[in-house]
């Protein structure tokens, strides 16, 4: 089992940046794959970025590649994803999840994740 809570969202202007944090409890964590994914209004759930572990693998959307960066403190049970240059198509609701059952390669999409936190909301203004 893996509760996580996510924190750190907010209201920012286009161009800023933000830090959301993730914070697990249950001993899954350290062998879970995490996942940070977003939904817009209107729009269905997407994946946003994963990283393995160990922290040694990451993957991106596109959409975000060169801007937002995960990470994780195993020690701290703990995964943050910092987004930079943020822009007014980044608002969405920011979840974070927990891949428990996949064996290597991290995963994007969201029915391979079995553990979601509440979600926490990013507005990008204009």
């Amino acid at each position: 089992q893996v509760q996580l809570v996510e924190s750190g969202g907010g209201l920012v202007q286009a161009g800023g940046s933000l830090r959301l944090s993730c914070v697990a409890s249950g001993r899954a964590f350290s062998s879970s794959n995490m996942g940070w994914f977003r939904q817009a209004p209107g729009k269905e759930r997407e994946f946003v970025t994963a990283i393995s572990r160990r922290g040694a693998g990451t993957y991106y959307a596109d959409s975000v590649k060169g801007r937002f960066t995960i990470s994780r403190d195993n020690a701290k049970n703990t995964v943050y994803l910092q987004m930079n240059s943020l822009k007014p198509e980044d608002t969405a609701v920011y979840y974070c999840a927990a891949d428990s059952t996949s064996w290597g390669m991290v995963r994007t999409r969201s029915h391979d994740y079995d553990y979601w936190g509440q979600g926490t909301q990013v507005t990008v203004s204009s």
